[in-house]
Parts: C-alpha cells; structure tokens; sequence
C-alpha cells in the first residue's frame, strides 16, 4: 500500500525491494520474492561479462533447485544452454520457444531442465550495460500455452525494466560500477520517464502531460544523455536505481 492507502503498483513494490538489496545473500530473497509477486514459476538472473573481470559469469541468481544448479554448474551447461548465446548476440527478449535446440545436447539439456520442474515456458532478455557488461534475465511457467502467453505480453514491460534494474544492482554490489556525479533531471524530465515507466506510450505520456510527442522524445532523450544510457529501458532503471523518479 502507498501512503494513500492505495495498492502500489507490481512495478513499484518490485522497484522498491530492489533498491532495498544490501548484499549478494539479500539479492536472492528480492528476486524470488519479485518472482513470486509476478506469478511466475522461476527467475533467473546471470552476469555474463562485467566488463573488467576476465572471468565468465561471475555473478548468478536463481530460484532454480539447487539440485538443478549443481548440475548445471558442474556439467558446464553454459556452453550449452543456448540462452547464454542471446548475452551475446542478442538485444531483445526471446521466448523459449524460439530457440535452437537442434543439438543432441540442447535436446537433453532441455529435457533434464524440465524433469526438474524449471518450466515448460521461458522468457530471457538481455541487458548490455555501458561498460561492456552483459547479463540476462530469465522468468519460466509452467502454464498452459495460452496462460503463458497472456502472462508474457502483461509482463514483459516490467521484466524489460527489472532486468536493466537488476543489472545495475548486480554490477553496484560486485563493486564494479565507478561512481559517477550524475546531472539533475528536470521536472518534465522525472514526469516522462515515471509515466513511461508505469507501461504508457509516448503518445500517451504527451497527452496526459499537455505536451507535444516531440518534446516528450526532447525530454527523454535529455533524460538518457544526463544518464549517461544507450536506450530508454536502461535510462528508467538508472533513475530508479539513483531514486531520481519515483515509480
């Protein structure tokens, strides 16, 4: 509830637990408690690249069973599983579905994971940081085909927020974000960006602020240059992450 009295909006609460993350130990509380608020069978989120660090993946999450990580950790499914590839090469969700599993390998990497319950549907979408840091995040369910893709599309707004968000938070705790004097956002600035946040549409936002859709696209993108972001997914979570909005 916000101090209205009023139920807080998914994203909100989600932002809010978000920014409450100390440690690496509370990460995992927030992401399985933000999994379970979205109706959603599993949550996983991976640092691919930090982009000092020469290690590979050097930060996870999950909800997964731990039986089921200690597998995938020790037989090295990294190389296998064709979702740390889209880390890589891709910049928009990808539904499961979509993927190549043509491989003996996949084929029975795909099995295993679902005889451990992971899900019959998935959805992963890559983030690509500033730095040169790259991780993903992974949601699954194991809903019906229709149910899945009515949660997908209500989702997918939010999880494109929350996985840029989790990417700052993940590379602030490993210490691997220098501290940066960001400029001040303006009025109209804040507006947009809090209104976009909560899932309207530029044409929408203009409307509801009494301004033109030019200089909504004006504000914004001030917004991300202030930021210092490459798209408005991870200018949102930035002014999030910095409690410069309030979503």
């Amino acid at each position: 509830m916000n101090k209205s009295g009023q139920e807080m909006p998914q994203i909100s609460s989600a932002l809010r637990a978000l920014r409450s993350i100390g440690s690496s130990e509370h990460f995992a509380v927030v992401l399985d408690k933000i999994r379970s608020q979205y109706l959603l069978d599993h949550m996983t989120f991976l640092i691919v690249n930090d982009g000092i660090s020469p290690r590979t993946f050097p930060f996870y999450c999950t909800t997964y069973p731990p039986e089921w990580t200690d597998i995938y950790l020790s037989r090295n499914y990294f190389v296998v599983d064709p979702v740390t590839e889209l880390s890589r090469t891709g910049f928009l969700p990808v539904d499961w579905s979509e993927l190549k599993r043509r491989s003996a390998e996949a084929q029975v990497f795909f099995k295993q994971a679902r005889s451990w319950g992971i899900g019959r549907h998935g959805l992963s979408l890559p983030v690509r940081g500033p730095n040169g840091e790259r991780s993903i995040l992974s949601v699954t369910s194991n809903a019906d085909g229709t149910a899945w893709s009515r949660i997908r599309n209500s989702r997918i707004h939010d999880l494109h927020v929350l996985a840029h968000c989790l990417h700052e938070k993940a590379i602030f705790l490993s210490n691997r974000r220098s501290g940066c004097a960001y400029r001040t956002l303006s009025r109209r600035e804040k507006q947009c960006l809090e209104l976009l946040a909560q899932g309207r549409l530029i044409k929408r936002v203009a409307s509801d602020l009494g301004i033109s859709e030019s200089a909504v696209r004006l504000y914004l993108r001030s917004a991300r240059g202030k930021l210092g972001a490459t798209t408005l997914y991870q200018t949102i979570a930035k002014a999030s992450f910095l409690e410069k909005i309030c979503i």
